[in-house]
């Protein structure tokens, strides 16, 4: 999809989080994907996490 990890360990760690939530349905888009692993990876912190999400999806 484009989107670059730092290493196997955050790679893992978003593919897992991914994984679990496409069982219910979820589409991930690799806009979606990079706001995971930037905020996984401490590049943004949880609320603007939660703000781009919120603004990404309207919700």
């Amino acid at each position: 999809m484009g989107v670059k990890f730092s290493d196997l360990k955050t790679l893992e760690s978003t593919a897992n989080a991914i994984a679990t939530n496409m069982f219910e349905g979820f589409e991930p888009t690799t806009e979606l994907i990079q706001l995971y692993v930037d905020w996984k990876i401490g590049l943004i912190s949880e609320s603007d996490f939660l703000t781009n999400l919120y603004t990404i999806y309207g919700k």
